[in-house]
């Protein structure tokens, strides 16, 4: 009976932290999201609607129409990325919907009621600004689990039906967008606003990536006992040690040795070079761009 009371207590402390994460994961994404909304919000309003401008994506497409049109832009957020909504519940799955319906109701709901103050009319300063307002914006609601706009969705339901590349189906998509803007408004505009989906592209990537981009570090060296003191001394930073063969000249001639595999961030790539050229001039080294990581020692140093 003892022992049955003891595992009765064990699950009902993994279920009260289990429902503790839980609540802190939600709180945290909910932030995200609502932060996004709001500099996703400002970044229409105080820039890209006063000055005509548009950006790429579902988000264009509504700014595109509600300038040919008498349509509010609350009402066409909504109704463009309607169809995306159904199309990130069977591609992606049903949480990812929600919280996207909450993002892009919640986008709709304060461009309604809230009046954001225009901060410009320089055209450089608003395609640059409006661009990374509205990045920002998508990037927190991505970090928070939705997303601001559908267009994305849509790259990758057709990369999976077509076989054709996500980013290939994004440019495509925001090559007609532009040139509608150009006819329907101006070449001037639709140049403008080239410019600000790059900056928005840009600020996306940084917010959802973060300062910490990762990057893959491959080492072979003849010193390589030495290489992995360095990494996991000096650095701080966890690594992989596989054994290899290797091969080269017109006979094949083969050696052994270790090749070690570590992910740094970019800030610590320079020291990560010049401990190498201190250590091994001659070793060869391969790095890759990662976009992301989970567990192991990436996100906390240890020493």
């Amino acid at each position: 009976m003892a022992n049955d009371n003891g595992i009765i207590e064990k699950r009902r402390l993994l279920k009260t932290g289990r429902s503790g994460v839980q609540f802190n994961s939600l709180l945290k994404d909910t932030l995200f999201i609502v932060s996004g909304i709001f500099s996703a919000a400002f970044g229409l309003e105080s820039f890209l609607l006063p000055n005509r401008f548009i950006d790429g994506g579902a988000t264009g497409i509504s700014l595109l129409v509600t300038e040919v049109t008498t349509l509010p832009l609350y009402l066409l957020i909504v109704l463009v990325n309607i169809p995306f909504l159904f199309m990130g519940y069977r591609v992606i799955g049903r949480q990812f919907a929600v919280k996207t319906l909450c993002a892009i109701l919640g986008l709709a709901l304060v461009l309604a009621t809230v009046s954001f103050p225009e901060v410009t009319q320089d055209k450089l300063l608003v395609a640059v600004f409006g661009g990374f307002f509205l990045g920002a914006g998508i990037g927190l609601s991505i970090r928070g689990g939705g997303v601001l706009d559908g267009t994305e969705v849509l790259a990758i339901y057709l990369s999976r039906k077509l076989g054709v590349k996500i980013g290939d189906v994004i440019i495509l998509i925001n090559i007609f967008i532009f040139l509608a803007a150009a006819y329907l408004l101006s070449i001037e505009a639709a140049l403008y606003s080239m410019l600000t989906y790059l900056a928005a592209s840009k600020t996306l990537d940084f917010v959802v990536d973060g300062i910490e981009e990762y990057t893959g570090v491959t080492i072979i060296s003849g010193k390589s006992e030495e290489v992995r003191l360095m990494i996991s001394e000096e650095l701080g930073r966890g690594l992989t040690i596989y054994k290899a063969k290797g091969g080269y000249g017109k006979k094949g001639e083969h050696n052994e040795y270790d090749v070690i595999y570590t992910v740094i961030t970019r800030l610590e790539i320079r020291k990560l070079t010049v401990e190498l050229e201190r250590i091994d001039p001659k070793a060869f080294v391969v790095m890759s761009s990662i976009n992301d990581t989970r567990g192991g020692m990436i996100k906390k140093r240890h020493y």
